[in-house]
């Protein structure tokens, strides 16, 4: 599981290495969660994209991930992301 945020926005995926596929993808840019996002903190945003992300995964038959935090703190926003991604059922 990969993730990237920028001063606004905030990206995660999952990705299969040895083929170099991604098998799910959420994002507070995705057209699905604007509408839950709207009025929200930055943090909040992230805990929504990680438990949309841990239930598209979830639903692909991914249970077991390594966590890349793409060089950003784990602090924040990203330990927020990942926090509700292992509520969703993510394990990593």
């Amino acid at each position: 599981m990969s993730v990237f945020r920028s001063a606004s926005h905030i990206y995660a995926q999952v990705v299969d290495d040895t083929t170099g596929t991604t098998l799910a993808a959420a994002s507070d840019i995705d057209p699905a969660l604007r509408p839950q996002r709207a009025g929200k903190q930055k943090t909040d945003v992230a805990k929504l994209v990680g438990a949309t992300l841990g239930a598209r995964a979830s639903a692909a038959g991914i249970t077991r991930v390594v966590f890349d935090r793409g060089g950003f703190q784990y602090h924040g926003r990203v330990k927020a992301l990942a926090d509700s991604a292992r509520e969703a059922g993510l394990q990593f």
